[in-house]
């Protein structure tokens, strides 16, 4: 359809328009002769009855358009892009987490990965980004890394995989510093921090906005961890207006505080009226299961047998735990199902079903590390409760620890994994 400004048929019912801002199927309708030619009763009413009908089809016509837009906060309406994801996978270790750089960086972005994914039948990637890849430390872009990150989304464009563009870790936040006992984040308490990351993405932007909003996504901050959920509140909305004010239509990926934990959702506040807003959890419960021996996380200190479904630490294992690692681990002699699983994310359900926004996981997985057995049954009952949802999901990750391929021998790692993963509901 050509462009169509949505107000034209008001405007044209109420006397305020012209014919020639119709789209050029609507024009031949209009063109009439007026009342005053028809000298006939019954030709009057022929043309008031066309008319009628006319100005009724107008009417219907507005507000098919409107019902494609949103309005952010009052304002002017915008349309609702048509982004929708169901089955992804993270790129995880690309531009994210790795001090590979230069020539091994570039040889990660192969061209193979993409068409491997749409054929595995997955309909989108998540790709993590960290700050230190793409600017020194003096705020100067790094050309090479813009340059592969472009080539990277064009690649997934081109073999029909939505992208989310997630600003995983920056110089003044990263989810696991608490984790890991080195708390320098700042962004949650000085006004610099987040001047700083406002330009962050007014840059990202600029670079990402010739992008079709119906094929890309940004998601401006991973698994934010602030001592109180109203400091994320208001980070969320200073970025949002930001955002907003140079992108309307671009759906933004929003989760919760606290790891983008689905207990943290009833704290979580949304601009109204903003309908391209994705909102997304992270679920990786229980962890003794999903971070087993997982090196920088305290549960990985556990070595002992688990199992899932039922009680993921036998109580006999648990006593044997030494007194100090005991409150890590309790939570886990408890029984652990589908039901469990499904009652907890029910509560991220619940709030997006109210602000009537779309629900996404934007990770879930099992390391490569834990028992197959216990992980594959997670995995099956994870699917089940997306599926029964509608929930559009992202496995941490493709080829990293959490994954199903070997970058390095090119085969599926984990076939068992994959086939779980592709027998739940696709794309509608």
């Amino acid at each position: 359809m050509q462009n169509f400004d949505y107000r034209t048929p008001t405007r044209l019912i109420f006397g305020k328009g012209s014919i020639s801002e119709l789209p050029d199927a609507l024009r031949p309708l209009a063109k009439r002769p007026p009342y005053s030619s028809f000298k006939e009763s019954s030709d009057m009413k022929k043309a008031m009855k066309h008319w009628k009908c006319f100005l009724m089809g107008l009417a219907v016509f507005a507000l098919f358009i409107l019902a494609g837009c949103s309005s952010v906060d009052g304002g002017s309406r915008v349309r609702v892009s048509d982004f929708k994801v169901k089955r992804g996978t993270n790129l995880s270790h690309w531009f994210s987490q790795t001090p590979v750089r230069g020539a091994a960086r570039a040889a990660r972005v192969k061209e193979d990965d993409f068409i491997r994914l749409k054929e595995f039948g997955f309909d989108h990637v998540r790709i993590p980004i960290d700050e230190e890849q793409f600017w020194d430390d003096n705020g100067n872009k790094l050309t090479d890394a813009w340059e592969l990150l472009d080539a990277s989304i064009k690649l997934a464009l081109k073999h029909e995989l939505r992208v989310i563009v997630d600003l995983h870790i920056i110089r003044s936040f990263y989810f696991n510093a608490s984790i890991e006992g080195n708390n320098t984040n700042t962004l949650f308490t000085e006004e610099k921090s987040q001047e700083q990351l406002l330009n962050l993405w007014k840059e990202l932007s600029a670079a990402l906005k010739g992008f079709s909003t119906d094929w890309v996504a940004y998601e401006f901050l991973n698994e934010p961890v602030a001592d109180d959920p109203e400091q994320w509140n208001n980070l969320i909305a200073k970025v949002h207006k930001t955002l907003r004010q140079l992108e309307p239509e671009r759906v933004l990926v929003i989760g919760s505080n606290m790891w983008q934990d689905v207990d943290t959702f009833k704290d979580l506040k949304i601009p109204k009226g903003d309908k391209n807003i994705l909102l997304s959890f992270h679920y990786y419960k229980p962890m003794a299961v999903t971070h087993y021996r997982a090196s920088w996380n305290p549960v990985g200190k556990y070595y002992g047998p688990i199992q899932y479904p039922g009680i993921v630490i036998a109580q006999a294992d648990f006593d044997k735990l030494p007194e100090a690692q005991k409150e890590t681990f309790r939570s886990f002699t408890t029984n652990w199902d589908r039901s469990v699983l499904r009652e907890q994310i029910l509560q991220a359900v619940t709030v997006a079903k109210k602000l009537g926004l779309p629900l996404f996981c934007g990770e879930w997985g099992v390391i490569s590390s834990s028992p197959r057995e216990p992980a594959y049954n997670w995995y099956r009952d994870m699917i089940s409760v997306f599926d029964e949802f509608d929930i559009g999901w992202t496995t941490w990750n493709y080829d990293s620890g959490f994954g199903f391929w070997n970058p390095y021998s090119k085969q599926v790692s984990d076939k068992t994994m994959l086939e779980i993963l592709t027998s739940g509901k696709g794309l509608k």
